[in-house]
């Protein structure tokens, strides 16, 4: 039943999706500019009218007067969660190499990500955020996770039943800071703020009636609060505990394996994975840099599989095993 709730989730996010300008900005003050342009690659360019997503060349950035920062305004569906990357250059070798703090889920695919709402007709402005950092400049990340599993079933058939986050970040606004869940009943939001102490409350929804209790072991003045003097992922807490309730449940959750044993690793022609759990039911995918499979095997029932280069270009994938309760294990596998 559970699993059924969580895709519910994600079609019903979708369900009040509509145009919406977005602006994709970055900082290249600590970096040197490529003569071939700077540029922006996600799964946002075919609904902004690009060619293909992920296209390392399609998306240039204009600069702003003469700053070091780069910008460009795209109409997108809102409703919507998207993944990017800023490319100094043109080739995908050239993207950014994106913190653990800024990914979406899984630290081993270096993706940013957005949950772009429908709450306005105005442009959604993300901030010119430090090429391969976490933040705009004299900026911190500061990401909010609240775990809503003890509110399931959750009503998102309407925006207003998606909750949220209002702080002191923020101006204490109920409907401003929508919240995302990538991670199943995890809702999670990234702001960008100055150092201090913030203060804020989870919404199970978007009004003041439905604003979380905080305990007094863990509140400040009837609220959360957290002081920033550098990136801050807060640990995600059950809404109205002190606590985590739990963790994520559904699709999304799934055991780790430890990671696979790849030899030789660098290497320029093959690479051998060694699975290590026992088990002889092994789906394995090779995904590039920009997390697409461009390689599967079904059903490998062998202790060790090689994988040969053939026609795979020189840089970065990654290797994910799936074994038959369908644990996962990930590594990297670096093509010279």
């Amino acid at each position: 039943m559970k699993k059924f709730l969580i895709v519910l989730i994600a079609s019903s996010i979708t369900s009040f999706a509509f145009a919406k300008k977005v602006k994709f900005s970055v900082d290249l003050s600590d970096e040197t500019v490529n003569a071939n342009g700077v540029h922006v690659m996600g799964d946002f360019q075919k609904a902004a009218g690009y060619a293909d997503d992920w296209a390392p060349d399609l998306t240039e950035l204009t600069q702003e007067g003469t700053t070091n920062i780069y910008s460009i305004v795209v109409n997108i569906p809102a409703g919507k969660k998207y993944e990017y990357r800023f490319v100094n250059g043109h080739f995908s070798y050239e993207a950014e190499y994106v913190p653990n703090e800024s990914r979406l889920i899984d630290p081993d695919f270096d993706n940013r990500w957005i949950y772009i709402d429908s709450l306005d007709n105005g442009t959604t402005d993300i901030g010119a955020i430090k090429f391969a950092k976490n933040a705009p400049a004299n900026k911190f990340l500061l990401r909010f996770k609240v775990n809503m599993l003890k509110q399931f079933p959750l009503d998102l058939s309407n925006k207003n039943n998606i909750p949220h986050v209002e702080g002191s970040f923020q101006n204490w606004s109920t409907t401003a800071t929508i919240l995302y869940a990538p991670n199943d009943t995890i809702f999670e939001y990234i702001a960008y703020v100055p150092a201090g102490t913030y203060q804020f409350k989870y919404i199970n929804g978007n009004s003041i009636a439905k604003e979380e209790t905080v305990p007094a072991a863990c509140a400040t003045s009837g609220n959360r609060s957290v002081t920033v003097s550098a990136d801050v992922v807060l640990d995600p807490v059950c809404f109205s505990s002190c606590i985590n309730c739990g963790g994520s449940v559904g699709i999304a959750k799934q055991s780790r394996l430890k990671k696979i044993n790849l030899f030789p690793n660098p290497s320029s022609d093959y690479t051998t994975l060694r699975f290590n759990d026992g088990d002889f039911n092994h789906t394995v995918n090779i995904l590039d840099i920009a997390g697409k499979i461009v390689r599967t095997y079904e059903n490998y029932n062998k202790a060790e599989l090689r994988i040969d280069r053939d026609e795979l270009n020189a840089g970065i994938y990654f290797i994910s095993s799936q074994d038959s309760k369908k644990n996962l294990a990930t590594s990297k596998w670096i093509v010279q």
